[in-house]
């Protein structure tokens, strides 16, 4: 926690709480030691700002549905402030989180006038992978009113995205779904179709299964979508959807902040031209803070290790840095 005591102000880039794993009590449950020693260490003359993510989308549901009450378009903008009740969730998350002065914002904060942070989760809406949250976002967006040519404001991401949230939230609440040991089906799947050097005849009947669906769902309409689903697939096509949203909802900074994708970057391998949108503005992921020895395998290194932060520091380039290396 020395990194955290140094800091005036900790961004909680979304999903602070996991919330997609089981009962909102066990969640909180197991977020509360760790959320109290946050507060403790930054002490009431540091601030923590909450952004929500896909998977603690919940937290910030009750103040959505005030805000939707209260105005005919619940417009949110770019950083639009999150309230909370008692009793509420997010509520409960920030008073774990004092003494330091706690704030919410959504769908992202800007941290000065040219970095922008947000969680990501948008991009799914866009994700030439074919990822679940992927095909399920372009099948939500057939039975939503999404405007012709697809989402521009916070408020068209989430009424195509929130529903599935909820969804997955009910799930959860009531036991999760099979088989979501060991990262999922999704995930198993990818390890299977992506594994290095020779291919047994199963997995290559796999991978053409796989092809053959992305094509049908291609001609369906749910793409583009591509079926690379290596490395430096999923990263680009992780990439290209922020770059997506950032240009639908307007963005414009210098550097724009988010995780989501849990593929920390840009990294000293990484092609930086790869982490710069066409309009100029450099993407950069804080990755993840899960520690999952299918992706992380068995080296000390690698950019999907937990440990990742962004540091905004004055007037200074953003710069990515991992608190477990020090």
């Amino acid at each position: 926690m020395n990194a955290v005591a140094q800091a005036e102000r900790l961004v909680l880039l979304g999903d602070t709480v996991e919330l997609r794993h089981g009962a909102l009590r066990e969640a909180l449950g197991v977020a509360e030691p760790v959320l109290r020693e946050i507060g403790e260490a930054l002490g009431p003359d540091g601030e923590v700002v909450i952004v929500p993510g896909n998977h603690d989308h919940r937290l910030l549901r009750a103040c959505l549905e005030r805000r939707a009450a209260a105005s005919a378009d619940g417009s949110l903008g770019l950083d639009g402030p999150v309230d909370w009740r008692d009793g509420e969730p997010l509520a409960t998350v920030a008073q774990w989180l004092r003494p330091a002065r706690v704030s919410a914002r959504y769908p992202g904060v800007w941290l000065r006038d040219d970095v922008y942070a947000i969680h990501g989760h948008y991009g799914d809406r866009h994700n030439t992978v074919p990822i679940m949250e992927r095909v399920g976002a372009a099948l939500m967006s057939r039975v939503v009113n999404e405007p012709e040519g697809g989402p521009h404001r916070a408020e068209d991401y989430e009424a195509t995205l929130a529903p599935m949230y909820a969804w997955a939230d009910t799930v959860a609440e009531n036991g999760g779904v099979r088989g979501r040991g060991g990262g999922g089906l999704q995930v198993r799947a990818w390890r299977a179709l992506a594994q290095p050097g020779a291919r047994t005849l199963r997995s290559a009947g796999l991978g053409a299964a796989f092809a053959g669906v992305v094509a049908m769902l291609n001609r369906a309409g749910f793409g583009p979508l591509g079926s690379d689903i290596t490395g430096p697939g999923l990263r680009r096509g992780g990439l290209r959807g922020f770059e997506e949203v950032l240009n639908r909802l307007g963005v414009h900074a210098a550097w724009a902040i988010f995780g989501h994708t849990h593929r920390a970057g840009p990294l000293p391998e990484d092609d930086p031209s790869e982490w710069r949108t066409a309009g100029g503005i450099s993407m950069l992921n804080t990755g993840s803070w899960v520690h999952d020895p299918g992706w992380v395998g068995d080296g000390p290194s690698g950019p999907y290790r937990p440990g990742f932060c962004a540091i905004v520091d004055g007037d200074e380039v953003p710069a990515l840095v991992n608190l477990l290396d020090s």
